[in-house]
């Protein structure tokens, strides 16, 4: 286990070799990412230039001029357990050794069946089902896919600030940033209503939910239980349960996207069940498998039944879903997770370090600090263009960090669930130098 040692910039980053590296991928890759830097730069006064990762081990990364960081995004919060953490290591490459592909749903591998069978025993209730994917994408298409064979309804209730992936399926009900959409409107399901998240009050929400339910054509609410890159904002108490009553009146589904929140992240094993609510179908991904792509759609037995009612013609499958090595990834992630009881003390230390980051950020430009576990988000005052300025000077500093929100102006923390308290602390003296003048 390595929780990390602090910061040492030796070359204001980025580097010499983070740029020469940056420029040659630019000229290669799509032209999106440089046309997105360019505007943030602009909107912000502050260069957006990238940082080019080398190695990285716990919680640090090494950059390509050999500057160490604590890097507090971890992967958009999919390394639960930091970077390298050895148990996956071992297991991918023994995996590796003995199996590397199979023949996906045709003829499985050993390591398939028995990551199938440890996701579901997840699932509060026997006989769940598991759809396997490579992309939390995957499963919230999975899931939306398993609304419409159960119900024959194509309509879905999603939320404004959510985002759950840019693949068709879950680009249709992505709230995070209508400009996600717009350009592909027009090859997207057209049956999607969204409902304003809530805050301090669950009313304009649960009244539009119930609206949308009304019309008799919705077979998916889709929700995360805590918004993530929407600005980690947590809902009211009550809010997931009244969803679940409302869906159960209409005979829609309550899927709960917990590619973010589950698996320890919010503190528990899923936010949801935590809650006292159990979805009909639930998406796993990010820090399932351990650093490599593996997601998982997860449902009831009576739900996931209408898979099975087609003749085999509706089936949900890629070449690399349920690939060898990352089945033994996610078996030894899911291990450590247990064995260690990181779901915990991601709640505990989550809890102690808003309290010390609340203290030291008083009276510097804070509007809120919230989340719960180890997804923390701090909004700040002066919106994207101050967010994005504070982030290249944590950076400059050796602490990585990004930016969610719907207006940009939060600073989303995923760290690794094991990372040591101290390190954590020390975030909190560099964020209030960040914030100042």
């Amino acid at each position: 286990m390595n929780r990390g040692e602090l910061p040492d910039v030796r070359v204001p980053p980025p580097g010499p070799r983070s740029r020469e590296l940056a420029a040659r991928l630019a000229a290669v890759e799509s032209p999106s990412v440089d046309a997105r830097r360019a505007a943030r730069e602009k909107d912000s006064g502050a260069e957006q230039a990238p940082i080019v990762y080398a190695s990285a081990r716990g919680p640090n990364v090494v950059d390509a001029d050999g500057n160490r960081y604590v890097d507090l995004a971890a992967g958009f919060g999919a390394l639960l357990l930091g970077h390298a953490r050895a148990e996956i290591v071992s297991a991918i490459e023994t995996q590796q050794r003995r199996l590397g592909l199979a023949l996906g749903d045709v003829y499985a591998s050993e390591a398939k069946l028995a990551v199938c069978e440890r996701i579901a025993k997840l699932y509060p209730l026997p006989g769940a089902r598991v759809m396997l994917g490579t992309s939390g994408a995957d499963a919230v298409t999975a899931a939306l896919k398993t609304a419409v064979l159960a119900t024959g309804r194509a309509g879905v209730v999603a939320f404004d600030g959510a985002y759950h992936g840019l693949s068709h399926g879950p680009l249709a009900a992505c709230g995070l940033n209508p400009g996600f959409r717009e350009p592909f409107v027009g090859q997207l399901n057209t049956h999607v209503t969204f409902a304003p998240y809530p805050g301090t009050s669950m009313d304009a929400s649960m009244t539009a939910v119930k609206a949308a339910l009304a019309r008799g054509d919705v077979g998916a609410v889709l929700v995360e239980p805590i918004l993530g890159r929407g600005g980690c904002v947590v809902p009211p108490p009550g809010f997931l349960a009244a969803l679940r009553g409302a869906c159960d009146a209409s005979g829609a589904l309550l899927v709960c996207d917990e590619i973010w929140t589950g698996l320890g992240r919010s503190g528990a094993w899923l936010a949801s069940v935590e809650e006292g609510v159990i979805p009909d179908v639930l998406c796993l991904g990010k820090g399932l498998g351990g650093g490599l792509p593996l997601s998982a759609c997860v449902g009831s037995e009576r739900v996931m039944a209408a898979w099975g009612t087609h003749g085999g013609t509706t089936i949900h499958t890629a070449t690399h879903f349920g690939a060898p090595p990352a089945c033994a990834a996610a078996l030894a992630t899911l291990e450590t997770l247990e064995r260690e009881g990181l779901p915990e003390r991601a709640r505990t230390t989550g809890a102690r370090w808003m309290s010390r980051l609340r203290e030291r950020t008083t009276g510097l430009g804070v509007r809120e600090i919230r989340g719960r576990g180890l997804m923390v988000g701090i909004e700040l005052e002066g919106g994207a263009a101050r967010a994005l300025a504070v982030t290249r000077r944590l950076l400059s500093s050796g602490w990585i960090v990004l930016t969610g929100g719907t207006r940009g102006d939060v600073l989303t923390l995923t760290p690794p669930l094991d990372i040591e308290a101290g390190l954590l602390d020390a975030f909190a003296d560099a964020l209030a130098m960040a914030l100042g003048p």
